[in-house]
């Protein structure tokens, strides 16, 4: 295989840890080169809490995605979620010097800076900045104000924090696995990229993703993200719940979720039952799937309404807000049997599931296609668009002094990736401040 511009997208979650390889094919679809899983331990609620145990998950699927590319993998991009994440709105202006030049990126630049420097809580970072909507001396609506003239530059802004413990222990585990951190995106964020169209961030919608510890938030209208949130539940939960309610371990809990769960009870008739081998020689366990079903739909419904809660906070109910694109639930908990149905009967809204195929080259495997995978998928494009890190072929194992040099190119990109700042995410400078700490650390 020729050596080219691939990139890594790393999901780091609370069940599972997925490395995905991939590139841009010439029709502008992205060819998955490798993929590796494992199991992840040492997560909970999207934050790590045991560091040599994720060190070595993310090591198991970094590998198995090695194995199966024939390629090297040098640097990731890794998503972050979890329960310290909270989002906030806030405005800002900026005086330009001379109002007879026109604002270039610079401008924009200055302003987004001016924001990292808002004073947080405690232990508290800003991870992302997103510019909603511009002023220019007084004149609203401006959804990029580059090239025009102005003294006076304001912007609306999204702004995420998460705590800065949290973030430094992912870049910790990405550099004991012997990897570079590329860069860190938002989960939710990832997810939308990877499942929305946009026609309906323009129309507005929400995007729920499911995932084993948390469940995420992306608001959108208008083309732009309006609103962010973490919620601390998310599939195992359920599991536990079954666990409880049926007494059984959690392997049988997760395998009876996955094969017979379902979130609407009113489909299972009372004589519908599914045996359990007991432990150890004991007599096997008999659960009538209605049983089952109540139990799954008390906890959804928890999950549903705490989301929805959010989405009305964000003010869907006035006019001017509503989400005429409705719902789409994406995640490995989306997969749980007849839960759109259930969704689209708490909140009104119109539901669909959320596959990540759309951007994907057409020779694809079917198992990345699945709503499990619309995150990895999310990181690896944001990988591909903002900084091309460079992965090497096996045969062409790289020396050790020219691996830092190729650690330091990925960052800023390889020449032939798009330079312009518009390209680059913002988040890259906060990526190098955390290298610099970890480097420090040592």
């Amino acid at each position: 295989m020729e050596q080219g511009n691939y990139s890594v997208g790393l999901d780091i979650g609370t069940t599972k840890i997925v490395a995905i390889i991939g590139r841009e094919n010439e029709y502008g679809k992205i060819e998955i080169l490798g993929t590796g899983k494992s199991k992840s331990l040492g997560v909970h609620r999207g934050v790590v809490n045991n560091i040599t145990q994720t060190i070595s998950s993310i090591q198991q699927a970094v590998e198995q995605a090695e194995v199966n590319s024939g390629l090297k993998i040098g640097s990731v991009v890794v998503g972050i979620a979890g329960q310290h994440i909270r989002s906030l709105q806030h405005s800002d202006y900026i005086t330009r010097p001379d109002s007879e030049e026109v604002i270039n990126n610079e401008d924009l630049d200055r302003l987004c800076n001016q924001v990292y420097k808002l004073v947080m809580l405690p232990g508290e970072e800003i991870i992302h900045v997103l510019p909603q909507e511009y002023k220019v001396d007084g004149q609203t609506e401006i959804k990029q104000p580059k090239g025009m003239y102005g003294g006076r530059l304001e912007a609306n802004f999204h702004v995420v924090v998460g705590q800065v413990s949290s973030i430094k222990n992912i870049g910790r585990c990405i550099k004991s696995a012997g990897l570079d951190l590329g860069n860190i995106t938002l989960e939710p964020l990832a997810s939308s990229d990877a499942v929305l169209s946009q026609e309906e961030k323009e129309a507005g919608v929400a995007l729920i993703d499911i995932g084993g510890g948390t469940t995420d938030l992306a608001i959108f209208k208008d083309g732009i993200i309006r609103h962010t949130a973490v919620i601390p539940f998310g599939g195992n939960v359920i599991t536990e719940d079954i666990k409880e309610g049926c007494s059984i371990i959690e392997k049988q809990a997760e395998l009876l979720k996955i094969k017979f769960g379902s979130a609407w009870p009113g489909e299972n008739k009372d004589n519908e039952i599914v045996s359990i081998p007991g432990l150890r020689g004991r007599e096997p366990k008999e659960i009538t799937l209605k049983n089952l079903s109540k139990i799954i739909h008390a906890r959804v419904v928890e999950i549903v309404e705490q989301v929805y809660v959010e989405i009305k906070n964000y003010g869907h109910e006035e006019q001017k807000k509503k989400l005429i694109a409705g719902i789409v639930l994406t995640g490995g908990g989306s997969q749980l049997k007849h839960l759109k149905q259930l969704v689209e009967y708490i909140t009104g809204m119109d539901t669909r599931i959320g596959y990540p195929n759309e951007h994907l080259a057409g020779d694809s495997d079917e198992e990345v296609a699945s709503p499990l995978y619309a995150t990895a998928v999310g990181l690896l494009m944001n990988a591909l668009e903002s900084t091309g890190n460079q992965v090497v072929n096996e045969e062409e194992q790289v020396p050790e002094e020219e691996k830092e040099l190729v650690g330091q190119e990925s960052m800023s990109g390889p020449a032939s990736m798009k330079s312009d700042t518009e390209r680059k995410s913002i988040f890259d400078k906060w990526s190098e401040k955390l290298k610099d700490f970890l480097d420090n650390a040592e």
